[in-house]
Parts: structure tokens; sequence; C-alpha cells
């Protein structure tokens, strides 16, 4: 292993003090609030089930670093900001990574190498993957300790760029680049679906499959829950509208613009133009119609939006702002565009979250299959820190933060890890701004410390 130059660093001096600084602190670490990623596991079981998932062919005699601890280990680094596999090289002898993992702290003992965690992912299949994604959602129904009465399942796809020749990846006209195309399905904040898609395919593709497993299993669980289907125009399939129809599903759905639609609402508009005053006026009208596009099998309720958006100025150009939404919903126009429809930005946010703060983008491995796992073990990273958030934050000043909010804030305390034979004490920085809340939080998560 490559040990680390120890002269010093030198820095400006303060008034006549040098200063200087090295790496031979000892065993100290940056991801102090990797504890509390741990009892929320020992909580959840999700990193276990999702070991018990996947086969491991190796001879189970024979290895080091056990299947369950390597998803440990590459699913607390991504919670942690550390998605690439290279910054294993040196987080494998991190001891509270180590402590994580349920293996020893020591550092003539380190985790799984780069090169092994990449066997790891180069070996998923597809059948496996399959059950893995299971996990998500058994993990979602055992949140809750009574039965919902409704569940909105927010729908939504999303571009995941590549920049290499990896397997099922295209160009994609709408975003004009090479990317995948992963389908992500949220009740609420709670993720239940991170399907990575070939770009070449239309977005609703497997949708509906998803849609119907899903609430073939929510309503074995829960048999009077109401389920409510959310998505963009991209989801607006008359087939997939009709199973729904069929099996009691309701749906809200938006539908895209065309000059039927339009002519349509045009009273809508022609209304909403008349109420004009000033020039700051923005006036929104709502209404619905009947409308069944020639495909369709039958004619369905229409939601219709007219926004008009009069210039600032004599040379600005006034706006005709339409939005469409079909739905077998039977509330109020503007009730269900307004306080349900736009709901689903919700989702967009949480999508964000998993691109952008947890890495779910990171798929630079050549297979299918191992680019669909990394989706899952960052799938796996949000779910921890989304029940973090969700359940113990709840009413605290970061209910309501990011991930990476929560990950700085939270996750990333520095402290020195002191071990010995019969404890394992973890001295947290002083001047931690948040200590109440850690404390309060280590208390509400507690359960029985082993090391083995």
């Amino acid at each position: 292993m490559t040990e680390c130059n120890r002269s010093p660093i030198a820095f400006s001096s303060l008034g006549k003090r040098k200063v200087v600084a090295d790496f031979a602190g000892g065993t100290i670490t940056s991801d102090g609030g990797v504890l509390l990623l741990r009892q929320i596991e020992r909580r959840l079981r999700l990193i276990e089930r999702m070991d018990a998932a996947l086969p491991d062919p190796r001879n189970q005699f024979l290895i080091t670093h056990s299947q369950v601890s390597m998803l440990r280990q590459r699913i607390f680094a991504i919670a942690l900001g550390q998605e690439d596999l290279n910054d294993h090289q040196t987080l494998r002898v991190d001891p509270l990574l180590q402590l994580a993992c349920e293996r020893t702290v020591a550092r003539d003992q380190p985790l799984a190498s780069p090169p092994t965690l990449c066997r790891l992912e180069n070996r998923a299949m597809r059948r496996p993957l399959v059950e893995v994604a299971k996990v998500l959602v058994e993990v979602f129904i055992e949140s809750h300790q009574t039965p919902p009465k409704e569940l909105i399942l927010d729908f939504d796809a999303t571009n995941d760029s590549v920049h290499g020749h990896q397997a099922g990846r295209f160009f994609h006209g709408y975003y004009d680049e090479y990317c995948f195309l992963p389908l992500y399905v949220f009740a609420g904040s709670q993720l239940l679906v991170a399907y990575l898609r070939p770009a070449d395919q239309d977005g609703a593709t497997h949708a509906w499959a998803i849609l119907s497993l899903l609430v073939k299993r929510f309503r074995q669980v829960w048999p009077g829950v109401k389920i409510i289907f959310r998505g963009d125009s991209g989801f607006c399939r008359w087939k997939m509208l009709r199973w729904c129809d069929r099996h009691d599903v309701s749906y809200l759905v938006g539908l895209a613009k065309n000059p039927r639609l339009e002519a349509l609402a045009r009273p809508l508009m022609e209304q909403a133009k008349a109420s004009v005053t000033t020039p700051q006026d923005r006036p929104r009208v709502f209404g619905e119609f009947s409308y069944a596009a020639q495909t369709w099998d039958k004619t369905r309720r229409i939601i219709a939006k007219a926004e008009y958006l009069p210039g600032q100025s004599p040379d600005d150009e006034a706006k005709e702002n339409f939005r469409f939404l079909v739905t077998n919903l039977s509330a109020e126009a503007q009730p269900l565009y307004e306080q349900t429809y736009c709901q689903r930005g919700e989702a967009e946010n949480r999508i964000k979250e998993q691109q952008l703060g947890l890495f779910a983008d990171r798929t630079s491995c050549h297979d299918f299959e191992a680019n669909q796992l990394r989706v899952l073990l960052s799938a796996a990273a949000y779910v921890l820190i989304e029940h973090l958030r969700r359940t113990e934050l709840a009413g605290t000043e970061l209910e309501k933060a990011q991930v990476s909010t929560l990950r700085l804030k939270l996750l990333k305390i520095g402290g020195r890890v002191l071990v010995s034979a019969r404890r394992i004490v973890l001295h947290l920085a002083s001047s931690f701004p948040l200590q109440d809340l850690f404390r309060r939080l280590a208390a509400s998560l507690v359960v029985p410390l082993t090391v083995t």
C-alpha cells in the first residue's frame, strides 16, 4: 500500500508562529456521520436484503471480503459523496467506514480494493437485479405502520449522459446527446423504482408493466388503498389509461398541446384576456371538456388551463399559454391542476438528488447490467438518507434539506477514532455546530453495537 509523504506542508505564518501540516494524524475520519447511516441500515436491513437477492458465485471459503460488506462499502461511500471506485484505494482504511461495514477497525485489514469492487459490479445479471429492485418496494411497504388511504405514484423519465461506448447508449434527439433514459417512480419523497433504460425507446416504455406490478403488490398488502398514477405528457398513452380505467386506478397525466385542444380551450383564453386590467396581470382560467384523439378508445375528461401573459411594454409580444391534463378523477379543475398535478414537481427535485447528489448518473461501466446495479446502489443510498430526513429530522431545521446539505451538515464530521480491546471511541470535532441534533438522532436510532 502506498505510504503518504509525511514531510511537513508549510502555509503562511500567523504572526511569529509557523503554520505546518502533515498526514500523520493517525486514525482520523472525516465521515463521523456514517454511524447514523449504519443505524438506519440496521433498522431497515436494506443492504442485507439486496445482498440476499444477488448471487455470489465465489467460493465462500476462499474470500476475504463478503458481498454484503462490499455492498455496504459502496453504498455508504456514495452517501458520503465518494462515488468513484478509485476513491476506495484510500477509503478502504477509513476506520469508520470499516466499522459501518461491520469489519474489524484495523489499517492492516482494509476493505475491498477498487478492482474487487469493480468485479462485484460487473458480475451483475438481469434477473437478480429485478429482485434487488423489489427490495426498494418492500422497504417502502414496511415504512407504513398503518395502511395508507391513498398513494400517488409519480412516474418520470430523465436523461443520463454518457461519454463512452457503453452498451445500450444511444443518441436522443430531445436531449441532443448520447445517453441512457432511466425511469424513476416516487411515492411522495420515497423512491420505489430506479430503472435504467436505453435511450432509443419511447419515454413511457415499460411504465405500464411497472405500474401494473406496483398496483398488484400494493393491493396485496393494502386492499382498500386508492392509487393515483401521475405523470407528464410523455406517459399519456391511451392503452395505459384504459388499463387504469379497468383496474380502478386513478390517473392525472399531462396531455401534449395540439390545434384541436387549443380550439376547445379558446373560450377560456378569451375569458382570461378580458380580465386583464394592467400589464402586470397574469390571469389564469381553468375549465374542462371531453376529448378523444383519433386513436383513443373513448372520450376522456380534459382539464385545461388558459394563461394570458400580456407584454410588459408596447414592444413586448403577448403570449398565450395552454396546459392540458387528462384524468378520471372527479375533483374540480383548478384544485386538480394546482394542488395535485403541480406537486409532481417534487419528484423532479428528488431525481435531481439522485442524479446530482448521489451520482446515479455515474454509469461509466461498459456492460448495461453493471450500470443498472450502479443506479440501484445510488437508489439504496437515497433510501437511507431519505429515511433519516423523513423520520428523524421532521420538525428540525433540516427536515427539507437536500441530500448534499444533509451530507455537509450531518455526515461530514471530523473525528479521531481510538480502538482498544473493549471499545471503539469516536471523538468528534468539538466545534461541530449541530451537536445537540446529532445526539438526539443517535439516541433515537441506537441499537446495540457489535463489531466482528
